[in-house]
Parts: C-alpha cells; sequence; structure tokens
C-alpha cells in the first residue's frame, strides 16, 4: 500500500508539473508581447521636433518697399503689383539652421497712422526682433526712424530686442537722398547694423556691402542666426555680419550666407 501511495503522490505531482510548464512559458510569451506593446506605444507617442518660431516686425513710413522685403524673402520673387498695406500683412517662411527647424514670421505693419491705430497693440506683442527700413531715396523716410525707434520703446521693445537698420531701394542709385556714412552714423548711435540693399533688384551693383548673393535672404536670416544663438540648444555658431561692429560674436561673413 505504501507503495501504491508513493507512485500515486509520485505521478500527480509529475503530471501538475508537466501541466504547469506551458503555462510559465506562456506566461513569459505575453509578458514579451506586453514589453513589445509597450515599446511601441512609447516611441509611437514621441512628440514630433518641435519648430521654433521667431517673429519678427518690420516698420517704416508707408512706400519704402516693406512688403516687397518681405515677399522676396517669403517667396523668393519681386511682387508684380503692390498696394499700401492696410492694418498688418503676415509672411512667413520655414529654414533650417544647424540642423533645427525655424519658422521665420514676417509681420508687415501699414505705416500710414489711420491704418495702424487698431493693431498696434496685436503687431508689438511677443516680438522677437525689428527690422527699420527707410528708402534711400527718401530723405524724409530716413528722418521718421527716431519716431518708430520710440513708438517700438513704447511698447517694451528697448535695445534688449535684436534690431537692424535697412536702407532700401539701392538699384536706385541716381535718386539717392541718404548717403552711406550719414545712415553707419544714425545706425551706431543706436546699436544697429545697417544693410542697403534693394527688394526689387538684390544683386544690383548699388548693393556695396555684399558679392554676388541675394542681399535680402542674407539680411533675414543674419537675423534668424541672432535670434538663435540668444534661444538654447544652439548647436554651432552662426555667421558674422560684415556690414557693422554690432553682433561681432557670428564667425563668418555674409558672403558665405
Amino acid at each position: 500500500l505504501c507503495g501504491w501511495y508513493q507512485f500515486i503522490v509520485l505521478r500527480t505531482v509529475s503530471i501538475i508539473g508537466a501541466q504547469s510548464r506551458p503555462a510559465r512559458r506562456c506566461d513569459m510569451a505575453e509578458s514579451g508581447s506586453s514589453a513589445e506593446f509597450s515599446s511601441s506605444l512609447t516611441s509611437s507617442s514621441l512628440p514630433p521636433p518641435r519648430t521654433r518660431i521667431f517673429k519678427i516686425i518690420v516698420i517704416g513710413d508707408s512706400g519704402v518697399g516693406k512688403t516687397c522685403l518681405t515677399y522676396r524673402f517669403c517667396a523668393g520673387k519681386f511682387p508684380e503689383k503692390t498696394e499700401a498695406t492696410i492694418g498688418v500683412d503676415f509672411r512667413e517662411r520655414l529654414v533650417e539652421i544647424d540642423g533645427e527647424n525655424i519658422k521665420i514670421q514676417l509681420w508687415d505693419t501699414a505705416g500710414q497712422e489711420r491704418f495702424r491705430k487698431s493693431m498696434v497693440q496685436h503687431y508689438y506683442r511677443n516680438v522677437h526682433a525689428v527690422v527699420f527700413v527707410y528708402d534711400i531715396t527718401n530723405a524724409a523716410s530716413f528722418h521718421s526712424l527716431p519716431a518708430w525707434i520710440e513708438e517700438c520703446k513704447q511698447h517694451a521693445l528697448g535695445t534688449e530686442v535684436p534690431r537692424i537698420l535697412v536702407g532700401n531701394k539701392c538699384d536706385l542709385q541716381d535718386s539717392v537722398q541718404v548717403n552711406t556714412d550719414l545712415a553707419q552714423q544714425f545706425a551706431d548711435a543706436h546699436s544697429m547694423p545697417l544693410f542697403e540693399t534693394s527688394a526689387k533688384n538684390p544683386n544690383s551693383q548699388g548693393d556695396r556691402n555684399y558679392g554676388n548673393s541675394d542681399h535680402v535672404e542674407a539680411i533675414f536670416m543674419t537675423v534668424a542666426h541672432k535670434l538663435k544663438s540668444q534661444k538654447p540648444l544652439v548647436l554651432s555658431q552662426p555667421p558674422e555680419p560684415v556690414v557693422s561692429s554690432c553682433w561681432t560674436h557670428m564667425s563668418t561673413s555674409l558672403q558665405d550666407c
């Protein structure tokens, strides 16, 4: 009886063990499947690479070519027809700087006071940089610059916000009313680099600051490099403008832009 009892006990243990082993293998398979699902879920739920947005406002008197400059940079060509901006004209372009996607938003506001009043507060909100534009063939547009600078100050945009000065319509050399030396003195007095260019013909001989490159492209890309250098996660040093002593920490000249 003892032998039979021992046989039954051993047989029962053997059967129980045989039944339990597949269950353990099943548990392991389920565990692996769960891990794969968790890994897949984690990788698919990762957010896409973040695109930073730089808001740049372009200001100056009516008719100086603000719309043409922003259109040239964003569309790569001179607009066939232009009309006076009413309110705010908004354009944007996605660029890549040091492997990072940057969205450049250009806000072009009306130069005429009667079109500006309702939009001014929204226009100056969350601005990263300011581009002051004057017409080198119109002395009045140059003499209006202090008023535009004062308006920026009234909306809390001081010298800590990067600013540049652009003299437009360099293709009209026979009609120049604001010479480069005078403009450079003004730019230096307000800690701004000076650029002279033409939205209509950015490769014209009248643009003496650069070689045979698209100068409008170089101007706005210089601002973007400047803004990126002030933000975290900078991958490398941006290029150095050659127009003035401002922003001397950049590493290469605009001819390489």
